[in-house]
């Protein structure tokens, strides 16, 4: 399985509902919060080709999305497919 890497913020319902998807699927993720680490920040938006808000999501190389994108892949049948390539 690839690794999973999202970042996130404390009172953010969006990461809660993206990690909670990936935690049913029994997916180990590692978390950069960016509220504890705002460094962290402009690393994720240059990585999310300037996304700004969180959830940012990457599996391996990809970048995902957020929390609307990871749904959208595990609706469609795609998310588990990237996960195991």
């Amino acid at each position: 399985m690839k690794a999973v890497e999202i970042y996130t913020s404390p009172m953010c319902g969006f990461c809660h509902a993206a990690k909670r998807l990936l935690t049913q699927k029994g997916v180990s993720f590692s978390e950069v919060d960016v509220w504890v680490e705002p460094d962290r920040k402009t690393e994720m938006i240059q990585r999310a080709n300037g996304g700004r808000t969180v959830p940012q999501i990457f599996i391996g190389d990809v970048h995902v999305g957020g929390c609307d994108d990871l749904f959208a892949l595990e609706r469609s049948g795609k998310l588990d497919p990237l996960l195991a390539a």
